[in-house]
This record gives C-alpha cells, sequence and structure tokens, in this order.
C-alpha cells in the first residue's frame, strides 16, 4: 500500500531560508574568484565558494528538507550515504567554478560547467535519497526523475553565470531569493519522484544507529547558518583590509 508524505512546515521554510543564504554567501565569495593572481588563490577562492554553494546552499536544503517529510513511517538515515552526499555536493560545485572560471568567458564553456554541476548536484540529491532506511519498497518516477535532473542543470548554468557576472548587493540578494527557489524545485520535484509502497518491508539492520529526527534537522540549519555567516564576517574583513591597502 503506498504510504502518504507529509511535510513539516517549519522544517520546509528553513531549507529555501538555508539555501538562499548559502547561494548569497557563495556569489559573494565567487567576486574572489577572477580577482586571483596565483593559482593557489584562485583554488582556495573556488573551494570557498563550492563549499558555500555544495555544502550549504544546496546539501544542507536538501537534507533539512528530507527530515521535513513525514513518510508516514520511521525513518533513519545512513550517516556514511549522507555525508557522501555532501562531498559530491561541495565537489560538483567546486568543479563547475573551476570550469567556468578558466579562460575566457564563453557560453559553450558555461554550459559544459552547468552540466557538470548540475549532474554532480543531482547525484547528491539521489544519493541522500539512498541514505533513507525505512521498512518500505521505495520506486522512482523517471519522469519527475528527468525534470528534477533538468532544473537542477539550468539553476547550476543560471548560478554560475550569475557568480561571475554579478557584483552589486542587491543583485546578489535578489539572485540568491531565486536561486533558493530553483534549488527547492529540484529537491521537492525529487521527491514527488519518490515512491513508498510500505507493503511488506522490513526495517534495515542499520535502522537504529541511524540518524533521525526534526530536531536534527533544526541543528543543521543553525550550524549551517552559524559557518555561512563566518565565511562572509572573514570575506568582508579582508575586501576591507584589501581596500585599505590600496588607499
Amino acid at each position: 500500500m503506498p504510504a502518504h508524505q507529509h511535510y513539516n512546515t517549519l522544517l520546509v521554510l528553513l531549507s529555501y531560508v538555508v539555501s538562499v543564504l548559502g547561494s548569497f554567501t557563495a556569489l559573494q565569495l565567487a567576486v574572489a574568484i577572477p580577482l586571483a593572481r596565483t593559482m593557489r588563490q584562485r583554488l582556495m577562492a573556488v573551494l570557498a565558494a563550492g563549499a558555500a554553494m555544495g555544502v550549504g546552499g544546496i546539501w544542507a536544503m536538501h537534507f533539512i528538507a528530507m527530515l521535513a517529510c513525514d513518510m508516514g513511517m520511521p525513518v533513519s538515515y545512513d550517516a556514511v550515504l549522507t555525508a557522501l552526499s555532501a562531498v559530491i555536493g561541495f565537489a560538483a560545485c567546486s568543479l563547475g567554478l573551476f570550469i567556468a572560471s578558466s579562460g575566457a568567458f564563453s557560453w559553450a564553456k558555461l554550459a559544459a560547467a552547468g552540466i557538470c554541476m548540475g549532474l554532480g548536484v543531482t547525484g547528491m540529491h539521489y544519493l541522500g535519497m539512498a541514505a533513507v532506511m525505512m521498512a518500505a519498497y521505495a520506486t522512482y518516477n523517471m519522469n519527475l526523475v528527468a525534470a528534477s535532473l533538468l532544473i537542477a542543470i539550468v539553476a547550476s548554468v543560471v548560478a554560475l553565470w550569475l557568480a561571475f557576472n554579478l557584483r552589486g548587493r542587491i543583485q546578489m540578494i535578489g539572485s540568491a531569493l531565486v536561486m533558493g527557489l530553483a534549488v527547492c524545485g529540484m529537491h521537492y520535484t525529487g521527491m514527488a519522484a519518490f515512491n513508498i509502497d510500505d507493503d511488506g518491508g522490513q526495517l534495515p539492520a542499520g535502522f537504529a544507529s541511524g540518524m533521525r529526527g526534526g530536531n536534527l534537522g533544526a541543528s543543521i540549519f543553525i550550524v549551517t547558518v552559524v559557518l555561512l555567516a563566518a565565511a562572509l564576517i572573514i570575506h568582508y574583513r579582508r575586501q576591507q583590509r584589501r581596500a585599505a591597502i590600496s588607499i
């Protein structure tokens, strides 16, 4: 018998907020990429922006949104697969930023970087969903899976273009709001593709040791916001030092 999914409204809202904050932080940090004078500086800037987007803006949003979903039965999450999905999100965004920032701008390079990043983000999402442990069988609506992949690629191309073309604070805030919607749209489309049949399933062996609970979602939100805020403070202080030196 198919199980019905319900969502915790507060956690859904927190998932959007953290995605917007991660997107805004990534856009701010990406400013340093084209200004880098050495490969080391460029790599550090790429990794910082990739972490803000991949872990803060996408993975944290994904996991909080997963915890927001009440699947009508006890659910826990495999810690190893969940951590690996975060690594994939970070690697995909960093690689996309690195490709897009290499050499002169071209739409072909931007598209290649966006496809690479979109595939990685989609892989992160579905690996994170594979971490779900419950007494049920799961299948996927492949049309919705394909739609979530398309959303991820389009959102990645847009995010990369914005990262290297926006400088105004107000523009970045508006773009972060839109990017947050795109990331959430990709996730909830993927969740809509997730069909659960709770007829005859058994709890996996590692269920008891898995991660679970709405409090975990709130905790991830708080930790992510603190880390993103720290990254922004460090970034702004560096900008102030550079401005002072150049005077």
